[in-house]
């Protein structure tokens, strides 16, 4: 069994769990609930730097990144900074997040949030637009054509944008369909960790111009933006590279001032 199976494995029991004890009529009564999302799609559309920048506290193949960060610091610093959109990871067992910190971002920047989740249940995209989210990811990798169409429509119906990843042609094609707004390639194999930005290159090719091309993993410098930009990519998940360091919104305003200028 690999890591992605384990987590998946995993998230269908942490997910039964949460269901048994919020019931969907209190996800749907939430404040949040009926807020007007921001559109992460648009965002990249509109951006010279195209940056998706992410908390994460730790990673399976990372351990620990950086546990001593506050997120309402990190989601201001970002904004700061001139980032399109914040990711925040709020898987627990594997990756250190929270729905809580989908919450504290939401209430401390303006920036539309994608939910970093392993989403294998309807439910899970309720919470995201009760927790304030704007945008939801969903991993080819782990989910049938039906499933993708099922998640990605519901998601739609409630104003969310959806970010599909995906790491290979295979998946690549059974994924494309219309309630699609981003079509993530990340260039991490889940499987062995190995990150090659070639990925990114070899699908550009594939995914039609309707969608927002956006490029995930090993993207740690200026120059394998400048690299990927002819290729049609116009969003870039920036994750370990800015929390590793003691202020990510100060690195995240260094970076962008560099691939500006």
């Amino acid at each position: 069994m690999n890591i992605l199976d384990k987590i998946v494995r995993d998230k269908r029991l942490e997910v039964d769990l949460r269901k048994s004890i919020i019931p969907t009529s209190q996800l749907e009564a939430s404040v949040l609930f009926n807020r007007k999302t921001v559109s992460l799609a648009t965002k990249l559309r509109n951006s010279n730097s195209g940056i998706i920048a992410e908390h994460k506290r730790r990673s399976p193949s990372k351990s620990i990144i950086n546990n001593n960060l506050n997120v309402q610091d990190v989601a201001l610093g970002y904004e700061k900074a001139g980032v399109c959109g914040i990711s925040v990871l709020s898987d627990g067992k594997y990756f250190g997040g929270s729905l809580d910190d989908v919450l504290v971002a939401r209430a401390a920047c303006d920036l539309p949030i994608l939910r970093k989740e392993f989403i294998i249940d309807d439910y899970q995209i309720l919470e995201a637009k009760a927790y304030g989210a704007d945008v939801i990811l969903l991993i080819a990798a782990i989910l049938s054509k039906a499933e993708i169409k099922q998640f990605s429509e519901l998601a739609k119906s409630l104003t969310l944008d959806v970010l599909l990843e995906v790491h290979n042609e295979a998946e690549l094609h059974k994924s494309i369909m219309p309630s699609l707004d981003m079509l993530g390639v990340n260039n991490r194999n889940l499987k062995t960790f190995e990150v090659s930005l070639e990925t990114s290159k070899k699908l550009s090719e594939l995914i039609p111009d309707e969608f927002v091309k956006v490029s995930e993993s090993g993207i740690s410098s200026v120059s394998a933006i400048k690299e990927l930009k002819p290729y049609g990519y116009e969003g870039f998940l920036i994750g370990e590279n800015f929390m590793k360091t003691d202020n990510p919104g100060k690195y995240a305003t260094e970076f962008i001032q560099n691939l500006e200028s």
